[in-house]
C-alpha cells in the first residue's frame, strides 16, 4: 500500500518509510500537481492539515500523510516553534542550530522537546490526525552524525547522548515523529 507524503526533506521521508514499514512512501514531488501551500497556521497542527489538504488535492486518490514539527525551548519563549525550519535568516540545519546555541547563553534552563504533528487523509475525505512528543533539553555543541535538524543538540530525557547519536531504530522508537505516526497506525478504523 503507498501512502504519499507531503514532504520534500529526505530526513523525514526516511523516518516515515522506516516507522510505516511495509508501505511505500512516496515523496509528494513525485505528483506534478503538487504546489507548496503557504504554511500560515499557528499551531503545528494548523500547518500540518494544511499540507496534507493541499496533497490530498494534488494526489485525489491516494492516502496521504503530513506532518508538522518542531523544537519548542521554554526558556525562549516557546521559540523556534511553528517557525524552527526557518529560525536564522539562512534558515540552514548548521544556522539554526548556531542561533538556538547563541540564544540559550548563560540561560540556565536549557529544557526543550520535539512536537510533532501528524495528518491522514484518506481518499473518502477521512482525516485523523495525531501528536507526539520527545522531551529533553539542549546541550552547548553539537554531537552524532546521524539526524538532521536540531538531532545533534538534543539530549532525550533518560538518555546521554543526541538524536544524532543514536541509531534510527532508537531514534524512531523515541522521536516525536515517530510517536505521532505510530498514533496514526494504531487508530481504530484507519484501514491501515
Amino acid at each position: 500500500m503507498k501512502i504519499v507524503f507531503a514532504s520534500t526533506n529526505r530526513g523525514k521521508l526516511r523516518e516515515a518509510s522506516e516507522i510505516f514499514e511495509g508501505f511505500e512512501i512516496v515523496p509528494i514531488s513525485a505528483f506534478s500537481a503538487w504546489k507548496s501551500p503557504d504554511e500560515n497556521g499557528s499551531t503545528f497542527l494548523q500547518n500540518a492539515v494544511i499540507k496534507a489538504e493541499a496533497a490530498a488535492k494534488a494526489a485525489p486518490d491516494s492516502i496521504v500523510l503530513a506532518d508538522d514539527s518542531g523544537l519548542v525551548v521554554p526558556a525562549l519563549d516557546g521559540a523556534p516553534g511553528i517557525f524552527s525550519a526557518r529560525f536564522s535568516k539562512e534558515g540552514t540545519d548548521a544556522a539554526n542550530r548556531e542561533k538556538l546555541i547563541a540564544e540559550l547563553s548563560g540561560k540556565s534552563d536549557r529544557s526543550a522537546y520535539f512536537v510533532c504533528a501528524a495528518v491522514l487523509i484518506f481518499p473518502d475525505k477521512t482525516v485523523l490526525a495525531a501528536e507526539g512528543r520527545c522531551c529533553g533539553r539542549i546541550i552547548e555543541s553539537c554531537r552524532g552524525n546521524n539526524g538532521f535538524g536540531y538531532d545533534p543538540l538534543f539530549v532525550p530525557d533518560g538518555f546521554d547522548k543526541t538524536l544524532a547519536e543514536l541509531s534510527e531504530n532508537e531514534k524512531n522508537a523515541i522521536s516525536h515523529r515517530g510517536r505521532a505516526f505510530r498514533k496514526l497506525l494504531t487508530f481504530k478504523g484507519s484501514s491501515l
